[in-house]
């Protein structure tokens, strides 16, 4: 679900975009004039958040670009496996989340995470 929808030249360092459908943060962006009759160009560098994937692009400066909605929440750790399950903090709800190798050696039972629910998927971010 998508909340809000703004310009290339208005994505700063650290925006959340879609591109290509996949949820990414902006990294860098730089943006150039053209000629007399020309539209400035912008050119953006993204991470994607789930996949970790690095994309450069070049757009128009007027392009619009959709934000992705992302829910940061807090769960318990119920047991690690190949996904983690984690049961929410607030409406205690249990899931199965991805986790990335780095943060899943960090992780045992009972240990409280943060998780990014991006646009209806999930993944765990950091111990808390």
């Amino acid at each position: 679900m998508v909340l809000k929808i703004i310009e290339a030249t208005q994505a700063k360092v650290g925006t959340n975009i879609i591109v290509d459908g996949t949820p990414c943060v902006v990294k860098s962006m730089d943006i150039s004039k053209t000629g007399k009759h020309g539209h400035a160009k912008v050119r953006i560098e993204a991470v994607g958040i789930i996949t970790g994937q690095k994309k450069v692009f070049v757009v128009p400066g007027h392009e619009r670009m959709e934000v992705p909605m992302v829910d940061k929440r807090k769960g318990q750790v119920l047991s690690v496996g190949d996904n983690v399950s984690l049961m929410d903090l607030e409406n205690f709800e249990t899931l199965e989340v991805a986790c990335p190798e780095e943060i899943k050696s960090e992780l045992e039972e009972n240990s409280n995470v943060e998780y990014w629910d991006v646009e209806g998927e999930k993944i765990i971010k950091r111990k808390l």
